[in-house]
């Protein structure tokens, strides 16, 4: 399968769900934007990094770095290989000092946040795009301003999507959906389209 390159353009603090985080990649040669949901956790390391600011002790992300860079192993690139009922999966491709090449699945956050270390390539399919992806008219997508927050927040916890959130959308039609979904990609609410789209989503599967 043809592989399409990825940039981050986008991480976002959640001004409606305390805890969670839009992680906003977008493909290089295109218009569409692949919102992801992240913990607290992995959207500090990846705002760290991205503002290449030096924590007093090193992340989880920074000591697997160090690891393996000490057994000189190197991430050449991240693919985000599939998607099911809303989840993403990905993998890291990495190779030893003698050319060897393994692939290690991995959380897409977690990916990311080493791919931003190693400087290492992002990569999804096609098919991911397809489904998951959201088309965006204009450039105005670009958005990092909550950065700073993300960094300063060491202590903040995943809080996850409540019950009755997730019971109000399941209760909307397909059509209903779609249109809760232009208004979230209108008011830039992008963590809140991303589980609009991924309802679509599910509907379409089940």
């Amino acid at each position: 399968m043809k592989k399409v390159k990825l940039d981050i353009v986008g991480l976002s603090y959640s001004q409606t769900q305390s805890g969670a985080y839009a992680l906003v990649l977008g493909e290089v040669t295109g218009r569409r934007r692949l919102p992801i949901i992240i913990g607290a956790f992995e959207a500090q390391a990846i705002a760290i990094e991205i503002e290449k600011m030096t924590p007093s002790r090193p992340l989880t992300h920074d000591l697997f770095k160090s690891f393996a860079l000490t057994f000189e192993i190197t991430i050449q690139e991240v693919i985000i290989y599939n998607l099911v009922d809303g989840v993403f999966y990905a993998k890291l491709v990495c190779a030893d000092s003698a050319g060897q090449v393994k692939e290690i699945d991995a959380r897409t956050s977690d990916a990311i946040a080493l791919a931003v270390r190693f400087s290492a390539a992002i990569y999804t399919y096609e098919f991911i795009l397809a489904s998951a992806g959201i088309v965006i008219e204009s450039n105005d997508f670009l958005f990092l301003e909550n950065i700073d927050a993300i960094v300063k927040d060491p202590e903040a916890e995943t809080i996850p999507l409540s019950g009755a959130r997730e019971s109000s959308f399941a209760q909307l039609s397909v059509e209903e959906l779609q249109q809760k979904l232009q208004e979230a990609l209108a008011e830039e609410a992008y963590e809140k389209a991303a589980r609009i789209r991924d309802e679509i989503n599910k509907r379409g599967t089940s």
